[in-house]
């Protein structure tokens, strides 16, 4: 089955999925390899791990799509990519889903922010006319070669204009074609509530730690009515303070020695790199040579 079907099917279940984001190929892998049947991409994290710059517009298409490669090379399980404003007007929205439609992806989201946008969880959001993201995503359904292939919507009009703004502009992104639907940074019980009973589509919930929207379990956001629930930040705020953590201990101590029990060490990280499954295939081609 194609992966992009596999998404599709992943979002209509009746079980929530979640969905950490990975950065890199490692990052992917771990999350693959720890049972999750598919991973996103955050343009968050590959703009802080790429770049070492905040999420404020500073990835380009092609740096996105250079990662998104890389990663779905790595693992098996689809893979959703952040695809931001779409990275201009209806024609680069155009040239963003072929190229992460190309790159392997199995689904990509686009934003209703104005360019250059930021975070969805930064205050100073301003969003463009509910008519130009219609048109946008009139666009990248156009677009996309597979009809399985994702088209999520994400408006960010909470915070400009209100969840009663906010739920429309769901519900006519919907008609538009998207596949799912993300209203960003929710603050209050009572606007989480009111998203799956007023929008008509499968909805996505986010938990970002220190974020707007409060933590809870997936099975909350489950009996709330999410489809899928995604953790932009989990794996990078984890890996970002195991390096501080290290780096720490190796600048007191001298060494890493007593650090052991919270890292991989050589065998450990060739095991998850299925390094004997390359060597093996390299003796293959060479055992004539090698004989």
């Amino acid at each position: 089955m194609k992966k992009t079907t596999i998404l599709k099917n992943l979002i209509l279940e009746k079980s929530i999925l979640m969905m950490p984001a990975a950065y890199d190929a490692v990052s992917a892998m771990i999350i693959e390899q720890s049972g999750f049947k598919c991973t996103t991409i955050s343009g968050h994290a590959v703009s802080a791990t790429s770049l070492g710059k905040p999420d404020l517009s500073l990835m380009t298409l092609s740096e996105m799509v250079n990662q998104t490669r890389n990663i779905c090379e790595a693992v098996e399980i689809p893979i959703l990519v952040d695809g931001d404003t779409g990275h201009g007007g209806v024609l680069n929205v155009i040239r963003t889903v072929k190229e992460i439609e190309k790159a392997g992806a199995a689904g990509l989201f686009i934003e209703d922010q104005t360019f250059p946008k930021r975070c969805g969880h930064l205050e100073g959001k301003q969003v463009i006319a509910a008519e130009e993201m219609i048109a946008k995503l009139k666009a990248a359904v156009d677009a996309r070669n597979d009809p399985d292939f994702v088209i999520q919507a994400r408006t960010d009009a909470i915070a400009t204009h209100g969840i009663d703004e906010a739920i429309e502009r769901a519900n006519l992104y919907h008609e538009a074609g998207a596949d799912l639907l993300f209203i960003e940074a929710p603050t209050t019980e009572e606007e989480i509530s009111r998203i799956n009973k007023e929008v008509e589509a499968p909805t996505v919930a986010i938990q970002g730690e220190g974020a707007k929207t409060p933590l809870t379990t997936a099975k909350a956001l489950e009996e709330l009515g999410f489809s899928v629930v995604v953790y932009p930040g989990s794996a990078l705020y984890a890996a970002a303070w195991a390096v501080k953590s290290i780096m720490h201990e190796l600048m007191e101590k001298g060494t890493t020695e007593g650090f052991l029990d919270k890292m991989y060490d050589f065998p450990g990280f060739n095991k998850l790199m299925g390094t004997d499954r390359f060597l093996d295939l390299e003796s293959k081609y060479l055992k004539v040579l090698l004989a």
